[in-house]
């Protein structure tokens, strides 16, 4: 090592210069230690919802805006798209842990799941693997069925439009996508050969290479994802650095929200919040608005005194409202298992891509491997034969790894996930040495449902999370097919032509299963189950009258509560078909404008929401911009 440093010295002086001009995007701070006794709206949480509600209602400047965020800023590290996996188990992590399973997580330390969730300004969207996946329009229109009023596929989309400023212009055209807008969207810049053949494959198997956000979702596809010149643009980046100049927005770190508090008449009126070691309170003059996540959310409405009142009985609370918060957990899952290796050196490979060479790619130009999704090169939305294929409404997605669990020699993968010893050992470590590939059918519409519970009064103790992952009989069933689909895409001729392989090891406790026949592969499931990272639906919206539904339409707080409404992901009646972080972003567009008492018109191809307008390009084709597109 010694003899190493001198030689890298030269290179090591331009990356600190470029480092330091990547570092100048966080450099100005947006946090502040001193708030006033008293606001319009509270924001808590400042995650993928709750950025946009904060600056949102802020946009008007006669309002006073509070945003409260348990964690700190990201930082440069965190910007790199490649090292999303490298985030969790730190301290901008929840780092919660699931229950131990009874049909699934065999192969994980103590049958738990981990559950990695934000805590940092921008929450999960600094963790997860960025990926802009809208979700199927048939999931909204299913909303509206279910009581869910307000929230169709044509009421939902602008607000998707609204927020994004699409950086393709081959995607950016179709109709379908919004130019100007706040979030940067773009496609990757350096597409491995595995990218690239991975729609291919698809064609080879009948599906056609999409938009997975347009006209069509079933389909393969390079994913795009929220990513600004090839680093993160969480929600934090896009919605809360953009309004740091605003005196009306106040953001507030390290800020613990414990407890809500309400006057007599079950009116929500401020919060209570703890701050290196002192609790303070705040209170508002109009509402406050709850985004801190599927976790988070209800565990903070229980220990207020809103959920079921036996439950909150038991821990001593005092019932402001007695309502069904915690349940209805759904969350998308997918098996290991589905790993190839091959002829070539371009996988991602920690020891290869770790370079100076690319770390000057990456920071110089926004290129390079660096700037991939967390690994993820190719996202297919297949049918299995579960799936009514005449719908356009494909019932699983696969997550094609340029890698897999080996790739960094087991040093950060392995762990986060919580692989057991033993199965690191009789599956994953023969390989280490190897470049390889994975297909991850995630199910998008679980039939499994779990629950969240307090684990006692304070609010320093986890909550009980159980998401009873694979106790539907259904649910293995139909993973059994995707795991079989998926298999097939590696052994097309696209992938053949690389030499592709399945990995040869065999799962514990699935060794007495002739390998890759139907028991088998739900023997693997089981073993290796793992999640995707989206939990919803746990402050479930409904009808008023719906006794399942704990906040309305409009995501006020159900029970006679006044003042209080709930904006992220917890609100899913139904988990969308697809990743989460884009449609939880619309809800927080969405609910903004409830608030402020307006609404964009239905999408229908021809009406564009306000802000925006059609403006032909130079090659004649309409593209939508927002008003002050040419002044960022």
């Amino acid at each position: 090592m010694v003899n190493v440093v001198p030689a890298l010295l030269p290179a090591l002086v331009p990356l600190a210069t470029l480092l330091w001009i990547r570092a100048a995007d966080h450099s100005l701070s947006i946090s502040r230690n001193k708030w006033d006794h008293e606001y319009d709206y509270i924001v808590v949480g400042a995650g993928s919802a709750g950025a946009v509600v904060a600056n949102r209602l802020s946009e008007d400047p006669n309002v006073k805006v509070l945003l409260l965020e348990a964690g700190g800023s990201e930082n440069t590290f965190s910007d790199i798209p490649l090292a999303a996996a490298t985030l969790q188990m730190t301290p901008i992590d929840w780092a919660y842990q699931t229950e131990p399973q009874e049909t699934s997580c065999f192969g994980l330390v103590n049958r738990r799941s981990r559950w990695p969730r934000g805590r940092v300004l921008g929450g999960s969207s600094v963790l997860n693997y960025m990926l802009y996946v809208r979700g199927n329009k048939n999931d909204f229109d299913q909303w509206v069925e279910k009581g869910a009023y307000g929230w169709s596929w044509e009421e939902v989309l602008p607000y998707f439009i609204k927020s994004e400023d699409n950086r393709d212009p081959t995607v950016a055209a179709n109709g379908y996508h919004g130019v100007g807008g706040l979030l940067t969207v773009s496609s990757p810049p350096d597409a491995t050969p595995i990218s690239v053949a991975f729609p291919k494959a698809g064609k080879h198997l009948g599906y056609d290479h999409v938009d997975i956000n347009g006209a069509t979702q079933t389909g393969f596809t390079i994913p795009q994802g929220t990513v600004r010149r090839g680093a993160r643009c969480s929600t934090a980046k896009a919605f809360l650095y953009s309004a740091r100049d605003r005196p009306n927005l106040h953001v507030v770190t390290f800020a613990y929200v414990t407890k809500v508090l309400f006057n007599e008449f079950k009116r929500a009126v401020g919060v209570q919040f703890d701050r290196f070691s002192l609790t303070h309170m705040v209170y508002a003059r109009k509402e406050i608005i709850l985004s801190g996540g599927s976790v988070n959310s209800a565990q903070l409405l229980m220990l207020s005194g809103i959920g079921p009142r036996d439950h909150l009985e038991a821990h001593g609370i005092p019932v402001i409202a007695d309502l069904p918060v915690g349940k209805n957990l759904q969350d998308h899952i997918y098996p290991g298992g589905i790993h190839f290796t091959f002829e070539g050196k371009y996988s991602f490979v920690q020891r290869r891509i770790v370079s100076i060479p690319n770390l000057i790619a990456y920071f110089a130009s926004g290129r390079g491997p660096m700037t991939t999704f967390g690994g993820v090169e190719g996202l297919g939305f297949i049918n299995t034969k579960y799936a009514n294929k005449s719908a356009d409404w494909p019932d699983f997605e696969i997550h094609m790894v340029s890698g897999g669990p080996t790739s960094d020699d087991g040093q950060t993968f392995r762990r986060v996930q919580g692989f057991t010893e033993e199965m690191w050992q009789k599956v994953y470590e023969p390989y280490v040495k190897f470049d390889t590939f994975s297909m991850y059918p995630v199910m998008l519409r679980p039939k499994s449902v779990g629950y969240i519970k307090l684990r006692s009064s304070s609010p320093y103790d986890p909550p009980i999370i159980d998401p009873k992952y694979l106790t539907h009989p259904a649910d293995i069933l139909s993973m059994v097919d995707a795991m079989k689909i998926s298999i097939a895409v590696g052994l097309t001729p696209p992938y053949q032509a690389m030499k592709a392989r399945l990995f040869e090891t065999v799962f514990p406790g699935c060794e007495h299963y002739r390998i890759w026949s139907d028991e088998y592969l739900a023997c693997v499931a089981r073993t290796y189950t793992a999640t995707i990272y989206h939990p919803v639906g746990t402050c479930k919206m409904g009808a008023p009258w719906d006794p399942t539904a704990v906040v309305d339409p409009e995501l006020r707080v159900l029970g006679g509560v006044k003042g209080l409404r709930v904006a992220d992901g917890s609100i899913m009646p139904t988990i969308v078909s697809g990743n989460t972080n884009a449609p939880i972003i619309m809800i927080g567009e969405r609910v903004a404008d409830m608030i402020k008492g307006v609404n964009l018109p239905r999408y229908d191809g021809v009406n564009v929401p306000p802000g925006f307008k059609r403006r032909s390009n130079e090659n004649d084709i309409d593209e939508f911009f927002g008003d002050d597109d040419f002044k960022r």
